[in-house]
């Protein structure tokens, strides 16, 4: 299924954490804190707010670092994304 963000949004991959420390200690899942890296799968057009053209400055293949609560989760084809708008993405990745 491809997916198309509408305006000044993004659709996220979250980037999973390793599972061991770098002790060796393994962490169980329930142990881990939620990631807040992902990689860009789409991004949408920008948009119009205020008569000003909102462009959008991430793309395709970005890996970002996003606010903790921002975005809805979704789930296609049994995976899981992130749908976020570009003012909650603080930073790419390099």
């Amino acid at each position: 299924m491809k997916v198309r963000p509408l305006g000044a949004r993004a659709l996220l991959k979250e980037i999973e954490s390793e599972e061991t420390t770098k002790s060796g200690i393994v962490l169980p899942s329930s142990a881990k804190e939620k990631p807040y890296i992902a990689e860009v799968i789409e991004v949408g057009p920008g948009e119009m707010k205020d008569g000003k053209e909102i462009k959008m400055v991430i793309k395709k293949g970005d890996r970002v670092l996003f606010r903790k609560y921002a975005g809805t989760e979704v789930k296609l084809d049994g995976e899981e994304y992130l749908l976020i708008r570009q003012d909650d993405i603080l930073a790419v990745i390099e």
